[in-house]
């Protein structure tokens, strides 16, 4: 027992989600369908700087996906506040991707989304009267997920899909992780206690929470044991925890003496950030592969690449 005095969170005050002002609606989001020849018009770019590098990487992809190697792609928050969970969810019902990883905010957007269409509040009111992150049923049925998964000794994005596909809230065909739970495709989601508004409910269960997050750890260094010799590792926005996260796969997956070489990995964010240069880009590949650095809005660059590589491999189907 600590000596220490922990804050009370018997009398907090919460909101219904459906009353929240929202700035994100799933009325703004990318619709699916297929490209009419972009791949076409890639392939006409220059062989210069990232034009170049763009066009190795669709290669690398393609291969891949025939070779039947993993594609990976890790998630920050901000893809699915861009509106791109229906291009990620066209992907995996294509098979295209074969293992996704997150952040904690991404599996909150993403659970938002499937309750009410609608994420991403107005933090600088909120944060003035402390409603910030308050939202009932995100915080009491998230927390209520991880207990669950607990329990049930499941990680933590293979909890939350479950959850979600048992529950069918009104959007949940939006939703990342109950798309990939129902495609059995992996999601592991890695999470820093104290970063994510559900940890602020009372409900939050930190042993649950670690103990999901730490499982999900070890099945993603299952699924990066699989790059080697041909497969991608694609961090769609995320500036911290998922190149920390993936470094420490890769050490793990060759501390354990496996081979991990001759892989590819990329980069695509809206700014240059040290870590995903250096724990993504650089560090991984060093001895065999090729690591690549995209910089610009998620919203177009992101759906510009996949719609280029759905082409590439519905070309061949």
């Amino acid at each position: 027992m600590s000596k220490y005095k922990e804050i009370d969170l018997t009398s907090q005050k919460k909101y219904s989600l459906s009353e929240r002002e929202s700035k994100v609606d799933k009325s703004l989001f990318y619709r699916t369908g297929r490209a009419n020849e972009l791949s076409s018009f890639i392939s006409r770019l220059p062989d210069i700087l990232q034009a170049k590098g763009l066009k190795e990487l669709l290669d690398k992809c393609y291969i891949a996906h025939k070779e039947a190697k993993p594609i990976i792609v890790a998630l920050g928050g901000h893809i699915i506040k861009c509106g791109l969970s229906p291009l990620l969810n066209e992907l995996n019902d294509q098979k295209i991707i074969s293992c996704l990883a997150g952040n904690g905010a991404v599996t909150i957007h993403d659970f938002e989304l499937a309750l009410s269409g609608q994420t991403s509040e107005d933090v600088s009111s909120a944060i003035e009267d402390g409603s910030f992150g308050m939202a009932q049923e995100t915080g009491e049925l998230i927390n209520k997920a991880i207990t669950n998964a607990a329990i049930e000794k499941l990680g933590f994005g293979e909890g939350l899909g479950s959850f979600l596909e048992q529950y069918k809230p009104p959007n949940v065909s939006l939703s990342i992780l109950a798309n990939a739970y129902n495609n059995k495709i992996p999601f592991t989601v890695h999470v820093a206690l104290g970063t994510d508004i559900v940890h602020q409910h009372k409900e939050a269960d930190g042993a649950a929470i670690g103990e999901c997050s730490l499982r999900d750890f070890r099945i993603f260094c299952e699924q990066v044991k699989g790059l080697d010799n041909g497969g991608v590792f694609l961090n769609l926005g995320s500036a911290v925890i998922m190149p920390e996260v993936f470094l420490k796969a890769v050490t793990v997956v060759r501390n354990l003496g496996y081979p991990l070489n001759n892989f590819t990995t990329a980069v695509f964010d809206m700014n240059l950030h040290y870590r995903p240069r250096i724990n993504v880009v650089e560090r991984p590949t060093s001895q065999g592969g090729k690591g690549y650095y995209f910089v610009g809005h998620h919203e177009i660059m992101i759906p510009l690449f996949f719609a280029a590589l759905q082409e590439m491999i519905l070309k061949d189907a």
